[in-house]
């Protein structure tokens, strides 16, 4: 049996549209809960939202808390500063948790450490916003 035109297209947007709430719903929470990134989960929200509500994607790209951000990694790739510097108190913090709660041997205290090393690299060498330049 053929599907009718349009069934797919419908089921995907609404698939971008559940998958934006979500991942939107994670990064409020992540504002209140330690160690949670809210913005990565901002931005994926957006991205959602552009392949399934123009509305909601406006919403995110124009709020006071959010948008400002949002509008600066998709237009330079730049993450504030006040954003590298909770990205990188929350990496330390939770090496520190890790290192306190796993007891990890030396090789995977030092694998963890390498790869959080990496992410805070390439966190600092993001540009920063024109505004903040």
């Amino acid at each position: 049996m053929a599907e009718r035109p349009g069934t797919a297209s419908r089921a995907l947007r609404a698939g971008w549209l559940l998958l934006g709430f979500l991942c939107v719903g994670i990064g409020v929470v992540g504002a209140f809960v330690p160690l949670l990134p809210t913005t990565i989960f901002m931005i994926l929200g957006a991205g959602c939202f552009a392949r399934s509500s123009p509305a909601l994607e406006a919403w995110l790209l124009n709020h006071p808390r959010f948008g400002p951000a949002l509008q600066a990694w998709r237009a330079e790739g730049a993450i504030p500063r006040a954003g590298k510097r909770a990205a990188c108190i929350g990496i330390t913090i939770g090496y520190a948790l890790f290192w306190v709660g796993a007891k990890p041997g030396w090789s995977m205290a030092l694998l963890v450490a390498a790869m959080m090393v990496a992410c805070t690299t390439w966190i600092v060498s993001r540009p920063l916003p024109k505004d903040e330049r």
